[in-house]
């Protein structure tokens, strides 16, 4: 009897999910204007049969000097903000962040007085050294939280214009 090796069947397998999807697609719409895409075509509905070519060019293909591959250009009824409007924006933005920063500020001082206190207080119950550091944990962890939003606003507000 003849045994095959798993590197032939994975071959054999690798091919045969390789081979392309022969099939046709339906673009249906119902009378609730539903769209729906399907390989049969419903006869209650509104179906009409897809092209069998890619809607996509390929990459490269339809580019436009000074675009991303796949970036499609700004329509010209989209909405733009004038340069005054954009700056008051952007002042009114980092006024905010500057006062997001400073409670911030205030908030990681009183967590770290706190965990200051914490370190201070031996409980009767602690004769094992991991019972303190279990206790003293949430508090470490809001001065973390603290300097992390402290340096994430930071980031945001270095970004502004």
């Amino acid at each position: 009897m003849y045994k095959a090796s798993f590197p032939f069947w994975a071959v054999m397998g690798f091919a045969c999910a390789a081979l392309p999807a022969w099939g046709q697609v339906y673009r249906c719409v119902d009378a609730n204007e539903h769209v729906t895409y399907t390989n049969l075509a419903s006869e209650g509905k509104n179906c009409k049969r897809m092209a069998s070519e890619p809607a996509v060019p390929a990459s490269g293909s339809a580019r436009v000097s000074g675009q991303r591959p796949g970036a499609a250009a700004t329509p010209a009824s989209f909405p733009r903000v004038s340069s005054d409007a954009q700056r008051a924006r952007d002042a009114s933005r980092r006024t905010i962040l500057a006062q997001e920063l400073l409670n911030e500020e205030r908030s990681l001082e009183e967590a770290r007085q706190a965990l200051a206190e914490q370190e201070q207080i031996r409980e009767g119950g602690e004769k094992n050294y991991q019972r303190v550091l279990d206790r003293l944990q949430p508090y470490k962890d809001e001065v973390a939280r603290r300097e992390r939003n402290i340096d994430a606003i930071g980031r945001e507000l270095s970004a502004l214009r």
